[in-house]
This record gives structure tokens, sequence and C-alpha cells, in this order.
């Protein structure tokens, strides 16, 4: 649950040319612990956690850190990787975050720490807005998700008005839309469509009678995969631009519909995102879950299906209805009875399943969703460039992470999302005014001694300690936002956070950045390798007309906060599956070290593969190395040093290659091979 951060020291040699161990280090804080410490109180929701006691929460978090340090050493020195563990920096210390908090209120004064109601991926069990390089770690599986077809009754007036049909023309025309989500339904507000696609009035053929069929709109060049095996028939022809501003019923009524102002409201809108490749070719939009940049360009409303914690709103419904039989529902549990109650209103045209991938939490395994809400977030956007261009100065090994894997993944850099709504973990230094105007970050514990009065010596700087510390200005009480940051932001602080800089330590901190070099598995190349690579680039920006230079501009060049990557590849079970232990396909460490010996697994590990491929764990592999190399090089050992006592040669004098044995010759030329 917890790492060894590898590659702090710089240079790798001291100054008698030795080589020397780079220091370990204990990531303490986030979901990994908590998750673990609510199976143990049974908790199930942050409620419960609130419940129970935020401190005594956390306190048990603290206390289960440090619960299997002495196996996690014992293993580590029994394998042979090479770590200081008399000295390492652990991540909840006072000092760890007080940088943390320095670092953020240096990008708070450059502009570069924002908040914003923006759209984010949320785990629903944690409760949280999960970072972009997060969702990545967790897993995306292939998944049977529901594919529907939901039909949108559109008002006859407009149809009419506009020439789509006639007035004598007493039946009913849809807008037939496509999703794979119908619990985002009652969060529609809007349907968009193409301005340069060609878009049909489609009946569906009954003994060749069309005369009494309900008519749908969608994209010609997509009728055949929306209408399925049916029969149909084009009626009129017309364009995307021709069905922009027509207005429909809503199909479900979702939460907020009293309060937001619905003018532009289920109104069909025109965009060029929308494509041709699959649907209808009319797409439902949802701003809270995943469309809130096109909400905000036309000026839509924004209703909600789902809250936080991904469950169904009491006020979702059928429009025509009071009640529902769905409501309070996990969102994915919803799916089906939306579709079975819409099906019954003549509301859904056809229903199946498509196979996709979906993401899923990196620590928990719940199912994610889009969800739009405030956070808070670094603009690491604002330094895309430099990102780039440090990372041409880094020697990655292989050559191919620098423009490939990590490269890629800089290239498509959006704002870092670092504020999550959790317990254990650094805190976000944010105080705001009872008024909700005036924000306030702290940088240091004598800066927030400087605004309360206060000797905050012995201050906890953890929830809840932090969120009972207030101050009063300008007439109005400040209070701390109840947030935590992203544990991944505390691993990139960690070249100055373990010198506790710049309030300690400073020549020692500067003398060793950045890193001569680091190793990690291929997965850090969005998680670990990028929060250490952005946080540098950010501190060791020179700035522009636009932001104030980074506090290390004037020490550094810019810079990555490394010289070179190492990148190793993961470790699955025999079958190249994921080790984990609800599949019941781990490996206990000690019973390999135990029965074949550390220098079998080592060895092991060197010639199963190349260093940064995946490889596929076997014991049978481990057993092979002990007995076809190991005991061969152990026995021959042993025969030379059994003889070599008997003739006690003379060691002393050495004997030219030309000079020797015909067998010595030829082991020296194998040597040399």
């Amino acid at each position: 649950m917890w790492s060894f951060d590898q590659g702090s020291l710089s240079p790798l040699q001291n100054d008698a040319g030795l080589s020397y161990p780079t220091a370990g280090g204990w990531d303490t804080h986030g979901l990994p612990v908590e998750v673990q410490i609510e199976k143990e109180i049974g908790s199930k929701s942050k409620q419960d956690i609130e419940t129970f006691g935020i401190a005594e929460f956390n306190q048990k978090c603290q206390d289960s850190v440090f619960r299997y340090v002495q196996d996690w050493n014992k293993l580590t020195e029994r394998i042979g990787f090479w770590l200081d563990l008399d000295d390492p920096y652990i991540t909840y210390d006072r000092d760890y975050m007080e940088t943390c908090w320095w670092i953020l209120k240096s990008l708070w004064d450059r502009g570069l720490l924002y908040e914003d109601y923006k759209t984010t991926r949320r785990c629903p069990r944690c409760n949280t807005s999960l970072a972009d390089h997060e969702v990545s770690q967790g897993m995306k599986e292939e998944v049977d998700d529901p594919s529907v077809w939901p039909k949108f009754p559109a008002h006859p007036q407009g149809l009419i008005d506009r020439g789509v049909i006639e007035a004598s023309e007493a039946r009913s025309v849809y807008f037939l839309a496509w999703t794979t989500t119908p619990w985002t339904l009652a969060a529609n507000v809007a349907l968009a469509v193409r301005d340069d696609v060609e878009y049909g009035l489609i009946a569906l053929n009954d003994n060749d009678k069309t005369e009494d069929q309900d008519l749908y709109l969608a994209a010609l060049c997509l009728a055949d995969q929306a209408f399925g095996k049916d029969k149909y028939q084009v009626l009129k022809t017309l364009t995307g631009k021709d069905l922009v501003g027509l207005s429909y019923d809503p199909i479900l009524v979702g939460k907020g519909l009293d309060t937001e102002d619905m003018t532009n409201g289920y109104r069909v809108i025109s965009d060029d995102f929308v494509t041709t490749e699959d649907g209808s070719g009319i797409v439902h939009i949802a701003p809270a879950y995943g469309d809130l940049d096109i909400g905000r360009k036309y000026d839509l409303p924004t209703l909600f299906s789902v809250d936080e914690t991904g469950i169904m709103y009491d006020e979702v419904r059928p429009h025509d209805v009071e009640d529902s039989e769905y409501k309070k529902l996990f969102f994915k549990d919803a799916d089906k009875p939306i579709t079975i109650d819409l099906k019954k209103r003549n509301l859904m045209y056809r229903s199946g399943k498509i196979k996709h991938a979906y993401p899923f939490c990196w620590r928990c395994d719940s199912p994610l969703i889009f969800y739009a809400k405030s956070s808070w977030y670094i603009k690491t956007t604002a330094v895309k460039e430099q990102l780039l261009s440090n990372n041409q100065a880094i020697n990655w090994i292989p050559e191919t992470i620098k423009n490939g894997r990590f490269g890629n993944w800089l290239e498509n850099n959006i704002d870092w999302a670092i504020s999550r709504e959790r317990y254990w973990g650094a805190t976000l230094p944010v105080w705001v005014s009872e008024d909700g105007l005036d924000k306030i970050c702290v940088g240091s514990v004598k800066e927030l001694e400087a605004l309360t009065g206060r000797d905050l010596t012995d201050l906890d700087l953890h929830r809840p300690h932090i969120d009972e510390i207030t101050f009063e200005r300008n007439g109005q009480t400040y209070r701390r936002l109840p947030l935590t940051i992203d544990v991944w932001f505390e691993s990139g602080a960690m070249p100055y956070a373990r010198y506790h800089f710049p309030f300690e330590n400073e020549a020692e901190c500067l003398a060793n950045f950045p890193a001569d070099f680091i190793s990690e598995g291929q997965d850090q190349t969005r998680g670990w390798f990028y929060s250490l690579h952005a946080l540098a680039t950010l501190l060791t920006d020179r700035g522009d007309e636009t932001r104030a230079p980074g506090p290390l501009a004037g020490k550094f060049d810019p810079t990555s906060a490394f010289k070179n990557a190492a990148i190793v590849g993961l470790v699955n079970d025999e079958h190249g599956r994921k080790m984990s232990k609800s599949k019941g396909n781990t490996v206990d460490p000690w019973t390999i070290l135990t029965e074949q010996g550390a220098d079998a697994l080592r060895w092991y590990f060197y010639t199963i593969a190349a260093a940064d491929k995946n490889k596929n764990f076997s014991v049978a592999g481990v057993t092979e190395c002990l007995r076809d190399y190991l005991l061969t090089l152990w026995n021959t050992y042993s025969f030379f040093v059994l003889y070599a006592n008997l003739d006690q040669p003379d060691l002393s004098q050495t004997l030219p290659a030309r000079d020797r044995a015909e067998i010595d010759q030829w082991l020296i030329a194998r040597q040399n091979v």
C-alpha cells in the first residue's frame, strides 16, 4: 500500500567515488490508507467516517501506516534493494506538509492555483474527484453497458412552422438519440446535431403503410444503424441547420428544474463535435455529466440525475408522473428500470448492450462518473510548452517513452485537479471569508500565526485540527475549505518537501536537485514521473507577461526534477494477469525467498525479460534459475575451492594468458565474448 520513492539523492557518488543508496520514503496519505481503515471500522460512506469522528479516523490512518514497517524493511534488505532506511522522508510529517503549502502559495501568487466549476471524473464510493493521471492509473475494463435509443417528442408547431410536417398530419414526431448512459437522461437539456449533416424524416414500414406510424428524425448516413433490421422510408430530407432551435419535451425530469432558468432548455443546437461514426447523429446533452463546456457555449441550464455518491435523486421521474421506481438507486443499477419504464411509455425505440472500455477507481474499483462541480486546479496548461521542452532534456530508458507514452501525455495536458473531499491527506491551505467573496492561500505556519495572532507551534496540519483554525479580517471570519490535496502532488513535492525547503536545509536541497536518476514502473509515467516533472517545471519556470517567474527560476534554468529515468515493467501472474488479492493470484515473496533464495529471485528477474518489459512471474521459473544456473555456479565454485585448498596455488603471481593451460585460455576467451 505504500511505496519507496527512488532517486531522490544526487549525485550518485560521494566524494570518495563510492556509490551510496538512495533515500527511502513513505507515501503515507490518501485513499490507499483510507480504504483500508474504512474496511476495518465498517464504514461505507463519508457520513460513516464523520459519525465515527474525523480525528479518530485519521489517527487510525496514521497508526496503520507503519503497522508493517518492519516487514517492509526486512524484505527490502533481504532482496538487496539498496535504500537508506534509517532516514526516510514521511509525507504525513508536519514539515513535509508545510513545504506543500509553500508550493501551493507560490502557484497562487502567480495565478496558477485557481478554483473552477468543471467536469471531473469522480469516484462515487470514495466521494471525491480524481485527477486525469489518477483516472489513467485505474482499470479500464471491457464491460457490457446499455445501448439505448431514447425518443424525444418534438413540439409539433415548430415542425409545422419549419415545413417539416403538414398541419394536417396528426402523428407524433420524435428526435431519435442514442446513449450508453440511461441514468443521465433526466439531466438532458438539449439535443445536438451538425449543420452539414443530412437528416431525414423517417417512417417505419408496416406492410407498406406508413400513415399511422410515428415519425423519426435521424441522420440519413446512420439510419441503417439506428433502425437496425426495421424497414424504413425517408419522407423528407433536411440538414442539421434546419433543425436548430426546434423544441421538444423532456422524457425524464431532473433535479434543479424548479431553480434553473429553462428558457434555453429542451431545444436543438448544432455543433461540430457531433460525428456520424455511431448513434443516430443526434446527441443527448447533459451538462452535469460531461457536456459542461457545451452547456456554457450555448447557455444551457444544468440539471442533475444523481448525487456525488452516484445515487439517483428523488426528483428524477417521468415528466408526467409524481414518482418513480428508480429513485435512490445506484446509477449503474438505475439503467435497467429506466429503460423498461421508457419502453412502457413509448419513449424508447429499442435497447441492447454494447461492450466497451469503462474507467474504474484506481483504489476501490468503483465505476467512475463524469460530474460537474467546483474543484481546485493547478494551471499546468500555462507551461505546456515548457513541460514538453524539459522532457526533451531527459534521458529516458527506453528512449521510446520520451515522445511516446510520456510525451503524448504532455501533448494532451489539461489543468491538474488537485482538491479532494477526503480526510487523510495534506490539507489545502485556503481560507475563505464568511461571505465567500475573499480567499487567502497560506504558505506557512508562521503566515497562519500572523493571521490568527496565535502560537501554532504544536498545530497538527491534518484535519480536523486545521479546520478549527479561523481568523478575523475586515470584520469577517475566515474558515479553511475542508479539502485535502491529491497524494500525487505530495509525491511530486518530494525533492523539496523531504528537506523542508525553503524553511531549512536550502543548500542541501538545491545541491541534490535535480536528481541524476529515478526508476519506477511504466504506469508512473502518468503518476509520479508526471507530478515530479510538472512541479519542477512550474517552480523553475521563467514566467512571461502573464505570470511571474517560479521561486527556483533564479537558481535553475527551466528543468525537470530528474535527468535520467529508467522504466521497469510490471510484474503480472504467470498468465499475464495483474496480481490481485481478490483474484487469488498473488505470491508471498517470503515463500520464494525461503525456498529458492534471494539470488535466484534476482537472477530470475534479470533474465526473464528486458527491464522495461512486463514480466509474467512463475515460481517454476525461479526454481529453474536456481537449478540450471545458480546451483551449477555453486557446484563449480565448490569444486574449484575443494582442489584449490588442496593445491594451495600461489595467487600472488600473475601468469600471462598465453602461458596458461589451454582450458584456462578457453575460459578467458569465453569471458570476453
